[in-house]
C-alpha cells in the first residue's frame, strides 16, 4: 500500500473543502429560507397624456403619498397621480438598518464564498507556479542549440499572449488588464458587475499572459475573479445591492489574500482602497471572506510566507530618516510609473493592428528575453527574492530596474488578463537595493553595505506601493504578511508617508483611479 504522504493529505483536504464549500451554500439557504424584501406595497398607475412630441416623467416623494407627474413640454398642463396609497406620516425618518441586522448569516455567506475564492485562486496559483517551472526550463533543454531554444520560446509566448487578447475581445472585454479598476467601477455603481463567464475567462487568459512570461502580477485576475465569484453568491442569496455590494468587496479582498498568503493584507485591502470606509459590518465581511480563502490556500500550498528574508532586521538610528529620503525618491518614480503605463495603454489603443497581433508582438519579445534571462520575465516573484537577497551588484540594478520597468509598462498595454501589484514590488525592492547600497558605500564607511541594501529593499517595496497605489496600510501589512517581518515597521511608515506626500504634492493619480477614469472616458467617446 502506498505511503499516505502530507502532500496527498494536503490534497484530500483540499478536495474536501471544495465540496464542502460547494454544499454549504445550497444547505444554509435551505435552512435559512429566502430573504423576503421589506417594504411598502406600491400600486403602479399608467398616465397616458399627449401634451408633445417630449414627455418627461418625475416621481415626488411627500410625506404623505407618493405622486407621478407626466410633464409636457410645451404645455403647462402636469397630471399627477397617487402612486401609493396616502399612508399616516412616519412620526420620524427612516433610520438606517442596523449593521447587526442579518450580520451572522451574511458572515457565513462571506467564509463560504472565501473558500470558493481560496480554491478557485490557489488552483490559478499552482498552476502559474507550474507555467513557470516549465518556462524557466526550456533554457537547459535546448542549451547546445540557443537559436532553436530562442525561436520556440518566443512562437510559444506569441502564440499564448495572443489567445489572451482573444478570449478578453471575444467574450468578455471586461476581463482585459488588471480588473482591479473595474472592480472599483462596479462598486461605485458606474458599470455593472461582471458575468460568470468572466470566470473561465481571467482564469485561462491570465494563465495564458503570465505564464508566457508577461511581466504581470496574478493579485489582479485573482482579485477580479474572487470579486466575480462572492458576488454570485450574493445573486443566490437574493441579498440587496448594498450586501451583495459588500460580498463582491469581500470576495476581492479575497482573492488578493490568496494570491500573496496574506489574510491581513486582503482585508485591508477592501477596507482602504475598495470600500474606502470602516465599520463592523464590512470588516466582518472582509474578515471572514479572507479567512476561508487563505485556509483552503494554506491547505493547498502550506503556510510558508511568499517571501523569505534572510534576517530579522531591527530598526537602526538612521533608519527613519533615511526612509524618508527613500520615500522621496520613491513619489517622483511612482509619477514616472503610472505616466508610463497610461501612456503605453495611449499608443496601444492608437494602433490600428489587432488587439492579438499587439499582444502576440509583445509575447515574442517576452519570449526570447525568457530564455537569454529566465528571471527577468513573468510575474517578478523570483525577481523580487533574488533582490531582498542582495544577489544583484550596485551597477547592474539600473539595467535590471529599466528592463523590468519597460517589461511591465510594455506587458500591460498588451490587452490580456493581468496585474501591478508583483510587478510594482519587484521594482521597489529594486530601487530599495540601489538606495541601501549607495547610501552604504558613499555616507556611511564600516556598515555592512549588503545588510543595508536588503533592509530598505523591503522597505522600498512598501513605499513604492503606498505611491502608486495611494493604500499604504495595505501595503505595509502586505509586505509584513509575504516576509513574516514586522520590525521594520517604523522607517517604513516614514517611507510610506514621504512617497505619499510627494506624489500628492506632482498631482500623481492613484493608479487604480486613474485606470477606472480612463476606461469611464473611453466608455463615454464610444457612446458619442
Amino acid at each position: 500500500m502506498p505511503e499516505f504522504s502530507e502532500e496527498n493529505a494536503r490534497a484530500l483536504l483540499a478536495l474536501a473543502t471544495f465540496i464542502g464549500a460547494a454544499a454549504l451554500p445550497f444547505l444554509f439557504r435551505l435552512a435559512f429560507g429566502r430573504r423576503r424584501r421589506k417594504g411598502r406595497s406600491r400600486a403602479f398607475v399608467s398616465v397616458a397624456l399627449a401634451l408633445g412630441r417630449r414627455r418627461r416623467l418625475v416621481l415626488l416623494r411627500t410625506a404623505g403619498a407618493e405622486r407621478l407627474l407626466l410633464l409636457g413640454e410645451k404645455s403647462d398642463l402636469a397630471v399627477e397621480a397617487d402612486v401609493a396609497a396616502a399612508a399616516p406620516p412616519p412620526a420620524e425618518e427612516p433610520q438606517e438598518p442596523s449593521q447587526l441586522q442579518g450580520l451572522f448569516p451574511l458572515g457565513l455567506v462571506s467564509l463560504f464564498a472565501g473558500v470558493a475564492v481560496g480554491t478557485l485562486c490557489g488552483a490559478f496559483r499552482l498552476a502559474l507556479d507550474a507555467a513557470g517551472r516549465l518556462r524557466s526550463s526550456i533554457p537547459d533543454w535546448f542549451a547546445d542549440r540557443p537559436l532553436l531554444g530562442v525561436a520556440i520560446m518566443a512562437a510559444g509566448a506569441a502564440l499564448a499572449a495572443g489567445l489572451a487578447a482573444f478570449l478578453v475581445r471575444r467574450f468578455v472585454p471586461a476581463a482585459v488588464g488588471s480588473g482591479i479598476p473595474h472592480v472599483e467601477s462596479v462598486i461605485d455603481g458606474d458599470e455593472p458587475p461582471s458575468p460568470p463567464l468572466l470566470l473561465p475567462v481571467k482564469f485561462v487568459g491570465g494563465l495564458l499572459a503570465i505564464g508566457a512570461g508577461l511581466a504581470l502580477g496574478r493579485e489582479g485576475p485573482s482579485v477580479q475573479m474572487g470579486a466575480t465569484l462572492a458576488h454570485q453568491f450574493g445573486r443566490y442569496f437574493r441579498y440587496d445591492w448594498r450586501d451583495q455590494q459588500s460580498l463582491l468587496a469581500a470576495g476581492a479582498g479575497a482573492g488578493l489574500a490568496a494570491a500573496f498568503n496574506a489574510p491581513l493584507a486582503g482585508a485591508a485591502f477592501v477596507l482602504e482602497e475598495l470600500l474606502r470606509r470602516f465599520d463592523m459590518r464590512h470588516a466582518t465581511i472582509a474578515l471572514g471572506a479572507s479567512v476561508g480563502a487563505i485556509s483552503v490556500v494554506r491547505l493547498m500550498d502550506g503556510p510558508t510566507p511568499e517571501l523569505s528574508v534572510a534576517t530579522h532586521y531591527q530598526t537602526g538610528t538612521l533608519d527613519v530618516p533615511l526612509g524618508l529620503a527613500l520615500g522621496a525618491a520613491m513619489g517622483l518614480a511612482s509619477l514616472a510609473y503610472n505616466r508610463a503605463i497610461l501612456g503605453a495603454l495611449d499608443i496601444a489603443d492608437r494602433s490600428r493592428w489587432p488587439a492579438e497581433t499587439k499582444a502576440a508582438l509583445v509575447g515574442a519579445g517576452v519570449g526570447a528575453i525568457g530564455f537569454l534571462a529566465p528571471d527577468l520575465v513573468g510575474g517578478g516573484d523570483n525577481l523580487t527574492q533574488k533582490t531582498l537577497d542582495g544577489a544583484f551588484a550596485l551597477d547592474a540594478l539600473p539595467l535590471v530596474f529599466a528592463l523590468r520597468f519597460t517589461l511591465g509598462v510594455v506587458s500591460y498595454a498588451a490587452g490580456t488578463p493581468g496585474g501591478l501589484f508583483a510587478p510594482l514590488l519587484a521594482l521597489g525592492a529594486e530601487i530599495g537595493l540601489f538606495f541601501g547600497l549607495l547610501i552604504a558605500g558613499l555616507f556611511i564607511p564600516g556598515e555592512d553595505a549588503q545588510a543595508m541594501g536588503m533592509k530598505f529593499a523591503l522597505i522600498g517595496m512598501a513605499a513604492f506601493f503606498a505611491a502608486v497605489v495611494r493604500a499604504p496600510l495595505t501595503g505595509m501589512i502586505l509586505i509584513t504578511e509575504m516576509t513574516d517581518n514586522s520590525e521594520l515597521l517604523l522607517p517604513m511608515l516614514a517611507a510610506c508617508f514621504s512617497a505619499m506626500a510627494i506624489a500628492a504634492v506632482c498631482r500623481n493619480e492613484p493608479i487604480y483611479d486613474a485606470l477606472k477614469d480612463r476606461s469611464a472616458r473611453l466608455a463615454r467617446r464610444a457612446e458619442t
